[in-house]
């Protein structure tokens, strides 16, 4: 698991869907807000704040943070190669 206090550079990759959402945040005007998401995960995945949810169902054992009220950066993240992989950045409520 990360520490908290130390700088954790981690890598970032993105499912074929999250590509897609891509498309759609910077066409919303929600990319500069995804993109700080982004680097507090490259930094460090467990950093609060900003807040996360730990999700349950069919997304079990990944997590979510806002990006919006109605949208989230859903992502899992592999601690044994230190790696976060985002699944969408789009709602995930549809």
């Amino acid at each position: 698991m990360f520490k908290r206090a130390s700088l954790v550079i981690c890598k970032i990759v993105y499912t074929r869907q999250a590509r897609k959402d891509a498309k759609k945040i910077s066409a919303s005007g929600l990319r500069p807000q995804t993109e700080r998401l982004i680097t507090i995960l490259e930094e460090n995945p467990y950093q609060d704040p900003p807040p996360f949810k730990k999700l349950v169902g069919d997304l079990e054992g990944a997590y979510s943070r806002r990006i919006n009220i109605q949208h989230r950066l859903v992502y899992e993240i592999l601690d044994e190669i230190k790696t976060v992989k985002v699944i969408r950045m789009w709602t995930h409520y549809e």
